[in-house]
């Protein structure tokens, strides 16, 4: 039985400030920058995950995708995240993206990321302009989760499912896109060392993003760093 990890009580790896960055200029986080860097893609090195002393590579990797949803405010733009239940079998109280496995009728990564956004957060398709997604991420529950990056329009009506989220609210995507609110937190589990990313954000309350959905972000920044 895997334990359960508090990701507050877990110590910074000191190693990681060198490694932070600087924080993406504004101009760079406007949506026509972002299509353009999407349309014409640099040459970068995505991120993996730490764990991979724990991978069972005898489980093949299940497909799946979420959809990082890019609203549209005043302020510019802000991601929105969901809290997951508490009474989930899985990841319980997380903070994630909306997103889950591939089923079979979904064509691709990105239908099953527009599909799941439905479900959990009522979101229309027809709202979201796509612009590309960022290279698959392997986590230890044993999914490959493709993450695809959306420009959410004006007007979009949202209402979580209370089945599977218990809250969704929203962080500026500059917060997010500078390297100074990055952390890199140890995990020492026996004999294993391994570091997971997060960022902690202070809205209506304490909010922890960290693990994959960290990870993912921290791939979207260098995506745009590079």
């Amino acid at each position: 039985m895997r334990t359960m990890i508090v990701p507050e009580a877990l110590p910074l790896d000191p190693e990681f400030d060198s490694e932070r960055g600087p924080a993406i200029e504004a101009a760079r986080l406007m949506p026509e920058a972002l299509r353009g860097r999407f349309l014409r893609p640099p040459v970068w090195q995505a991120e993996q995950s730490s764990d991979g002393s724990l991978f069972q590579p005898e489980r093949p990797l299940r497909p799946a995708a979420v959809l990082i949803p890019l609203i549209a405010r005043a302020d510019g733009l802000h991601v929105l995240f969901t809290v997951r239940a508490a009474d989930l079998p899985d990841h319980a109280g997380q903070i994630s993206f909306p997103g889950g496995r591939v089923e079979p009728g979904d064509a691709s990564a990105v239908d099953t990321a527009l599909r799941e956004a439905r479900e959990e957060i009522e979101l229309d398709q027809r709202r979201v302009e796509v612009l590309g997604t960022l290279p698959p991420y392997r986590t230890i529950s044993g999914f490959q989760v493709t993450p695809v990056v959306g420009l959410i329009g004006p007007g979009a009506d949202l209402r979580a499912d209370p089945v599977e989220v218990e809250e969704l609210f929203e962080v500026p995507l500059s917060f997010l896109m500078d390297g100074a609110n990055h952390q890199r937190r140890l995990v020492i589990q026996e004999n294993n060392r391994r570091g997971v990313y997060a960022m902690e954000y202070f809205g209506r309350r304490r909010y922890m993003i960290w693990g994959t959905t960290a990870a993912m972000l921290r791939n979207l920044y260098r995506f745009l760093l590079a």
